[in-house]
């Protein structure tokens, strides 16, 4: 059978109108609120829950840091200094001149500033401070998935244990680089995965499930197994993608899975499809993702609404994720500069006695 596609061209004259129209279903995150940790006329620092991109971009607009404080604390224009992972909470800073951004951006250069995390990761952490070097390559950036590789970029992350409960441990981590998951991957291949990772701890990484590199797949059976593993669990939206991305065969810059890292020194990839900090949402005026006085919404609230034929994602009934699987044990503790420092307090995951 053919198909016919009737096109009706027309030519635009002065005051004709032109709209497009955007269907969007946007991945559900945390309702829980971003804290404000200081503010004054130059920066804005907050504490990022788990589950929350920095800034529009890929499948998410409305449920964004950069939106929601916007559209909760009227805080507009706001320049992104350095960047977390979607999954990983903690001290986010936000500069709020282009003069304070460039003096940072110097610090970023002449290596001034210093970031520290803690986790909470799979086994029992050696107590001996671990100094990890492994280079890391991308692998997908649709997926957000990276592997420790010859070919990768140079990494340094120093590890220190903090605590260990019989069953898991609490790590600091100091990355001296800052790559796309650094940490992540540096403790997948340590064989200590953080506990609740949806990535790195996975069963599709193989039997070790990476640990020393050892991984005994291709890259592309490895990126199948892990969206397999996750379609059978319908946590699809966890990675940030949908059918329809999985569809198009396009493989995306994911800002979601931005990686944590300052402006100046993204040297593992640019995000195109990312609006530049302090422009216009470029889709803000078309159906919003979300309701008009809300930042979040979950895919419960979606399934209700008018269903498009032509979408993949309409026709799939997902749960909706609980509040457990939105958050990793991974946190942004503390960020320092020349003149500044800033710290959040510790999760309550991080506590030595903590059980899950």
């Amino acid at each position: 059978a053919g198909l016919t596609l009737i096109v009706h061209l027309s030519v635009l004259q002065n005051n004709d109108f032109l709209r497009n129209t955007v269907h969007r279903h946007e991945p559900p995150v945390t309702a829980q609120p971003i804290q404000i940790l200081a503010e004054d006329d130059e920066v804005v620092v907050v504490d990022k829950p788990s589950s929350l991109p920095v800034h529009p971009c890929g499948r998410f607009r409305h449920n964004t840091v950069i939106f929601i404080l916007g559209k909760e604390h009227d805080l507009k224009e706001l320049h992104t200094i350095h960047r977390l992972d979607r999954m990983t909470s903690g001290v986010l800073m936000f500069a709020k001149t282009v003069a304070v951004s460039k003096k940072i951006d110097e610090q970023v250069r002449e290596r001034q500033l210093e970031k520290e995390y803690v986790c909470r990761v799979v086994g029992e952490f050696p107590e001996h401070e671990v100094v990890c070097e492994e280079p890391i390559l991308v692998v997908s950036y649709k997926v957000g998935v990276c592997r420790v590789d010859p070919k990768g970029k140079f990494c340094k992350t120093i590890f220190q244990r903090l605590s260990y409960n019989g069953k898991t441990s609490v790590v600091k981590c100091l990355p001296r680089t800052g790559r796309t998951h650094q940490i992540r991957v540096h403790l997948q291949y340590l064989g200590h995965p953080i506990v609740n990772d949806p990535i790195y701890n996975m069963e599709a990484w193989g039997p070790d499930k990476g640990k020393g590199g050892r991984i005994d797949k291709t890259d592309e059976e490895l990126l199948k197994a892990l969206v397999e593993e996750h379609r059978s669990k319908q946590s699809l939206d966890i990675l940030g993608i949908s059918e329809e991305d999985l569809a198009s065969g396009a493989d995306n810059k994911d800002c979601g899975n931005s990686g944590d890292r300052t402006k100046s020194a993204q040297a593992d990839r640019v995000d195109e499809n990312c609006p530049a900090e302090g422009t216009k949402d470029p889709e803000g005026n078309d159906i919003a993702a979300c309701p008009p006085n809300s930042g979040r919404k979950s895919a419960q609230a979606e399934s209700s609404e008018e269903k498009d034929p032509l979408c993949v994602e309409c026709k799939i009934t997902r749960r909706d994720p609980s509040p457990k699987e939105l958050v990793m044990y991974l946190h942004a503790l503390r960020y320092k500069g020349a003149e500044f420092e800033y710290c959040s307090k510790m999760p309550e995951w991080a506590v030595e006695d903590w059980e899950e």
